[in-house]
C-alpha cells in the first residue's frame, strides 16, 4: 500500500479521541463480562471488534450500503447510481445471499472489501474496467465510495436477512430505500430504523417509485414518511424522493452521498454512533449507582462474628488460665508447684501451643477449639449479608447479585481456614517473664534454706536418739537457728508464692490480651481473604466498568 493510503488510515481518528474511547469501552466490557447481561456485553464486545477492524482499514473509502425490502427498487437505485446494470432487478433477481459492490477508486479497497466479506466475483471497479478514460464530474465526486447493494431484508431466505444484518453493522453510511406501497411496513421500522435511532447522522432515507404517486399526493406522502421516522427517533434523517427508473431525484441523492463522502466523516461518525450506543446500553445494564465501599464498622462486626465462631474467646480464656498456671508453677512454693504439674494445661487440651514436635507427635491437623454452633453460623451469614447489602446499596441488581455471590463463594472453606489460623498463631505464652525466673530462683534458695534447717534438726535429733554427745545449738534472739531456717524457709516460700499471685494474675491478663489481639488479627486476615477481597474484586470491577464507560461516552 502506498504511503499516501497509509497516512489516509489515520484520517478516521484525526481530531477525534475515538481510539481512547474504544479502549474505554473495551476495558468496561472486560470488567463487565460474567457480571452483567451477557447479551449486552457481547454486543459491546462486537462493537469493539468491528470498530478496531475498521480503524485498521482504508480511511479513503466510505462504505455506502443500499438496503430495502423486496420490490422497493433498491437494486434499481444501485444501478442508477453506478450507471451500470450490475444488480438484477425484479423477477431477474438471483437467489443469492451475497451483496454486490461497486468501488470508485480501487487503490486501498481490497482489504476493506475482504473485511466486508464481499467475494471477488461480486466486486466491480467503477473507474477502471467500466470506463474508457473519461471521468464525469459526477463520477469523480464519488471517488472513494464502496457502494453495496444488499439482499432484500424481508426475504424468505434466512441467509439473505442475516447478510443484511451483518453488513448493516459494517457500513459507514446507510441508504434505506422505501416504496409508496410498503413505506410504513413494521418489518423495516421495528427491526432496523427504530433500533438505529442513535445512528441518524449516518443514514439517508429514499422514497423510490415516486413517479407512480400522483403529484398532488407526493408531498403528503413524504410528510407521512418523515412522521414515521420521527416516531422511530430519527428526527434529522433526510428523506429524498426518487424515481430510479426515470432518474428523478437521482442527482440529489448522488450529491448527498458525495457531500458526505467528501467530508471524510462518515466512518468516524458511524464508529462513534456504534460506540455510544453500545456504551449507553451497557451503562443502562450496569445502573447509575456507585459503590459506598466497605465500611470499617461492618468489617469489624464480621470479624467479631468470625472470632466468636472460631472460638477465640475460649482460646483467650485458655491462654489466661494457662499463663496463670505456668507463672504459678514458676513462682509458687516448689513443692506445690511440682504437684501442680499433674494439672492439665488448658492450651494443650485445645492442642494449641504444642510446638512443632508436639503437633507432629499428636498427628492432629486441627485444634480442639469448639466447633461453631448453629447460632454462630447464622450470625456469620447475617453479618456477611449485611455487609453485602451495605456496599451494594444503590447498585443495579446484576452487581448486587455479583457482590453477594462473591461474598459467600468461599464460606465453605471458612471453618478449616479459621481453625488453621488459630493453630498457626503465636499466642505469646511460651517462656516465663524474667521476674518469674528471679522468683523461681529465690524460691529454690528458700527451699534449700528450709532443707538445710530440716537436715540440721534431723542430725540433732539422731544424735540425741543415739545418746551421742551433741554440740550446743546456735541461737538467734533466743530462737534455735536450725528451727529458724526450717520454719523461715517454708514460711517465706509460701508467703512469696502468695504475694506473687498479684504479678501472676496481671501477667495472665496481659498475655490473654496479646493472644486476643493476635487471634483477632488472624481472623481478620481470613475474613479479608475469604469474604472482603472477593467483594472488593467485584466492586473494583464495577468501578472499572464505570470508568471505562465514562471514557467511552466522552
Amino acid at each position: 500500500m502506498t504511503s499516501l493510503l497509509q497516512g489516509a488510515k489515520k484520517m478516521v481518528t484525526r481530531g477525534s479521541d475515538i481510539g481512547a474511547r474504544l479502549d474505554g469501552l473495551d476495558a468496561a466490557v472486560t470488567a463487565a463480562r460474567g457480571r452483567v447481561d451477557a447479551e449486552v456485553v457481547s454486543d459491546a464486545e462486537d462493537v469493539v471488534a468491528r470498530a478496531s477492524g475498521r480503524l485498521r482499514l482504508s480511511a479513503e473509502h466510505t462504505v455506502v450500503a443500499i438496503a430495502g425490502a423486496t420490490g422497493s427498487g433498491k437494486s434499481s437505485t444501485f444501478n442508477a447510481l453506478t450507471g451500470l446494470e450490475l444488480s438484477a432487478v425484479g423477477v431477474r433477481r438471483p437467489t443469492t445471499s451475497w451483496a454486490t459492490a461497486c468501488v470508485w477508486g480501487r487503490d486501498g479497497a481490497d482489504e476493506l472489501l475482504e473485511w466486508l466479506g464481499i467475494p471477488p466475483r461480486h466486486q466491480t471497479t467503477r473507474d477502471s474496467m467500466l470506463d474508457t478514460g473519461r471521468q464525469d464530474p459526477a463520477e469523480a465526486a464519488l471517488q472513494g465510495v464502496v457502494l453495496l447493494d444488499l439482499p432484500d431484508h424481508d426475504s424468505t431466505e434466512v441467509s439473505h436477512h442475516l447478510e443484511v444484518d451483518r453488513l448493516v453493522d459494517l457500513a459507514d453510511l446507510l441508504v434505506w430505500v422505501l416504496d409508496p406501497q410498503k413505506y410504513a411496513d413494521a418489518a423495516i421500522h421495528d427491526r432496523y430504523l427504530a433500533p438505529l435511532s442513535t445512528h441518524q447522522d449516518v443514514m439517508l432515507v429514499v422514497l423510490n417509485h415516486i413517479d407512480t404517486v400522483p403529484e398532488e399526493r407526493r408531498e403528503g406522502m413524504l410528510a407521512d414518511v418523515r412522521r414515521l421516522l420521527v416516531d422511530d427517533g430519527l428526527v434529522d434523517v433526510p428523506v429524498i424522493a426518487l424515481s430510479a427508473r426515470l432518474g428523478t431525484g437521482l442527482p440529489e441523492l448522488r450529491n448527498e452521498i458525495a457531500r458526505r463522502v467528501a467530508a471524510k466523516e462518515m466512518t468516524k461518525s458511524r464508529l462513534e454512533a456504534d460506540l455510544r450506543a453500545a456504551a449507553t446500553r451497557l451503562a443502562e445494564a450496569c445502573g447509575a449507582g456507585s459503590s459506598r465501599g466497605i465500611s470499617a464498622e461492618r468489617a469489624a462486626a464480621l470479624d467479631d462474628a468470625l472470632a466468636d465462631a472460631a472460638g477465640v474467646p475460649t482460646v483467650v480464656d485458655a491462654v489466661e488460665r494457662s499463663a496463670r498456671l505456668r507463672a504459678a508453677r514458676a513462682t509458687g512454693w516448689p513443692v506445690t508447684a511440682w504437684i501442680s504439674r499433674f494439672k492439665p494445661d488448658p492450651l494443650k487440651r485445645l492442642h494449641l501451643d504444642l510446638g512443632a514436635a508436639g503437633k507432629s507427635l499428636t498427628g492432629r491437623a486441627r485444634t480442639s477449639a469448639p466447633e461453631a454452633t448453629p447460632v454462630q453460623r447464622a450470625r456469620i451469614d447475617s453479618e456477611v449479608r449485611a455487609l453485602s447489602d451495605d456496599v451494594t446499596e444503590g447498585l443495579a441488581q446484576p452487581w448486587v447479585e455479583s457482590v453477594r455471590s462473591a461474598s459467600v463463594a468461599r464460606l465453605p472453606d471458612l471453618g478449616d481456614r479459621l481453625d488453621a489460623a488459630l493453630g498457626s498463631t503465636d499466642l505469646g505464652v511460651s517462656g516465663v517473664p524474667r521476674w518469674a525466673g528471679a522468683l523461681r530462683y529465690l524460691q529454690w534458695m528458700l527451699l534449700l534454706v528450709a532443707l538445710t534447717g530440716a537436715a540440721w534438726l534431723g542430725v540433732l535429733a539422731g544424735a540425741s536418739y543415739l545418746q551421742l554427745g551433741t554440740p550446743g545449738v546456735p541461737e538467734a534472739s533466743g530462737f534455735p537457728i536450725p528451727t529458724m531456717l526450717l520454719i523461715g524457709g517454708v514460711a517465706l516460700g509460701i508467703l512469696l508464692a502468695l504475694m506473687s499471685r498479684v504479678l501472676v494474675n496481671a501477667t495472665a491478663r496481659r498475655r490473654a490480651k496479646v493472644a486476643d489481639r493476635r487471634l483477632r488479627s488472624a481472623v481478620h486476615d481470613v475474613a479479608r481473604e475469604l469474604v472482603i477481597e472477593p467483594m472488593e474484586a467485584e466492586l473494583a470491577a464495577h468501578a472499572a466498568v464505570k470508568a471505562g464507560l465514562a471514557k467511552a461516552l466522552g
